[in-house]
């Protein structure tokens, strides 16, 4: 008896650890389906600044700008040299070992003052080469104006540019580079996370279905009443008083919550490449297919006729051979598609047809003039 107990026993935890690595090995499809909030939303004031600045890069081979062509560069090399005590005013310069260039920036939130952020070079007049420059101290400024960082550094370019007596040849793009960690903030940007009274979610992608859904998941981590979804792109947050003492920690509870987005259904045609993007909610009526052209094949063999050797008053004649065939598309099928056909048995059949992309793009437009695609056309 004891023996009948223990092979049950046996046959039962063999039973569950195979329902379990199921459930495992599932797991990773299951939630491939859904997405995270923190990569659909943004909060609402937690954000990127825009920082610009003018410059110049020296130590260029004789790459620079030209200085009869570039006044803006002159300049700014004559008011740098002045503020650092050497008078050219009035002078010919005549260096091609600088350029003028605008730098950009991007700032991110909660940066703190100290902090390094990565920059953008780029020439603004004829210089041909920013390989080997060095940017020298360049503040940048915000929308209201204000120098949030100071730029300087060594300029690292991705491109090259070469050339001979007799040819050149450029790889990329030589006249723009990046600085990392080549700028240092001086100012911080002040907001308070702590003192909102209440949290915006912003949706990526504005959908009612998913900003429903967002708001559904946080009521079922949080409490009822806690997020409510006021409009397709923003989920408002009334944050608990017990938690408003860790905001940051609420909102990365938020964050790691998973949610299905929806989406409206669209076909998306860049008609320049030919690339078609369909969604998968793309859905058609019944409707037929028939795609098929004529083809008609001429091929010029003219042959030359020559008379017989010793002929008397023969002469040599081109006579023109011309073969035509033509090609009625007789081997193209009419497909039928049903009622709710999905994007794989669309494109299925599409495919059985031998259609291209070129002529998938008229058959998609062709199927939306009559009513039977249920999606939107996007013509990029």
């Amino acid at each position: 008896m004891a023996t009948r107990t223990t092979s049950t026993k046996t046959r039962i935890g063999q039973l569950v650890a195979a329902i379990l690595t199921a459930l495992t090995l599932m797991a990773p499809d299951m939630a491939h389906a859904q997405s995270r909030i923190k990569d659909i939303a943004d909060v609402e004031g937690v954000r990127d600044n825009m920082l610009i600045g003018y410059g110049l890069v020296v130590g260029l081979n004789g790459t620079g700008d030209t200085i009869n062509n570039s006044p803006f560069t002159e300049q700014s090399l004559i008011g740098m040299l002045e503020r650092l005590g050497v008078n050219v005013r009035g002078d010919t310069i005549r260096t091609k070992n600088v350029a003028a260039v605008m730098v950009t920036a991007t700032l991110p939130p909660f940066t703190s003052q100290g902090s390094r952020i990565d920059i953008s070079v780029a020439a603004m007049a004829d210089a041909k080469n920013l390989q080997g420059g060095t940017l020298l101290v360049t503040p940048l400024l915000g929308a209201d104006g204000e120098v949030y960082a100071v730029a300087q550094g060594a300029v690292a370019i991705s491109g090259f540019s070469a050339q001979g007596a007799g040819a050149s040849i450029t790889r990329g793009v030589p006249t723009s580079g990046r600085i990392a960690g080549g700028a240092i903030v001086e100012r911080e940007i002040d907001f308070a996370l702590s003192d909102l009274p209440y949290l915006r979610l912003s949706l990526r992608n504005p959908d009612f279905t998913t900003a429903v859904r967002v708001a559904t998941a946080i009521n079922q981590l949080v409490g009822p009443q806690t997020a409510k979804a006021i409009d397709p792109t923003s989920v408002m947050i009334n944050v608990p008083p017990q938690r408003k003492t860790d905001l940051v920690a609420f909102l990365g509870e938020v964050e790691q919550l998973r949610v299905q987005p929806d989406q409206v259904a669209r076909v998306v045609i860049d008609e320049a490449s030919g690339v078609i993007v369909m969604g998968e909610n793309v859905r058609i009526s019944t409707v037929a297919i028939a795609q098929g052209n004529l083809t008609i094949k001429i091929t010029e063999t003219p042959q030359v006729s020559q008379p017989a050797p010793f002929s008397q008053g023969g002469q040599t004649t081109v006579v023109p051979r011309t073969d035509i065939q033509v090609d009625e598309g007789a081997d193209k099928k009419l497909a039928v598609m049903p009622a709710g056909v999905s994007l794989q048995e669309l494109v299925n059949n599409l495919n059985a047809l031998g259609v291209g992309p070129r002529d998938m793009i008229s058959i998609l437009q062709s199927i939306k003039a009559a009513g039977a695609l249920q999606a939107e056309i996007e013509v990029m």
